[in-house]
């Protein structure tokens, strides 16, 4: 018995070892920005106009982490509308899926300017 636990405990700490650089990285140190194409209160899709890259993200109940460009003016999750240039910070840790860490408006009129 004492020596299955002994197994036990040692898979479970290399197992520790191997997670520790992936833990060890900033909170919300991914960014992306883009034009929202779809907000709700469980996630919001963002697309990069040059690339034309879309990426999804989570949004935990209760998000509030909506900010300016100069992160004086905070903001609520209904500020954000589809047509808006946005800055998501996230982090990608759990099982893959990007969650959203903090949001910046990065226009003032938060409209599209226009598309070139």
């Amino acid at each position: 018995m004492k020596h299955s636990a002994a197994i036990i405990l040692s898979a479970g700490l290399l197992a520790g070892a191997a997670l520790a650089p992936v833990a060890a990285e900033k909170v919300g140190s991914a960014a992306f920005s883009g034009i929202v194409d779809h907000v709700s209160t469980e996630n919001i899709k963002v697309t990069d106009p040059r690339s034309r890259q879309s990426v999804s993200f989570l949004l935990l109940p209760k998000f509030n982490k909506v900010f300016s460009s100069d992160g004086k003016t905070t903001y609520q999750m209904s500020a954000i509308k589809a047509g808006q240039y946005v800055k998501v910070y996230y982090d990608q840790k759990l099982l893959g899926a990007r969650h959203a860490d903090r949001i910046l408006l990065l226009r003032q009129n938060n409209g599209v300017m226009g598309r070139q």
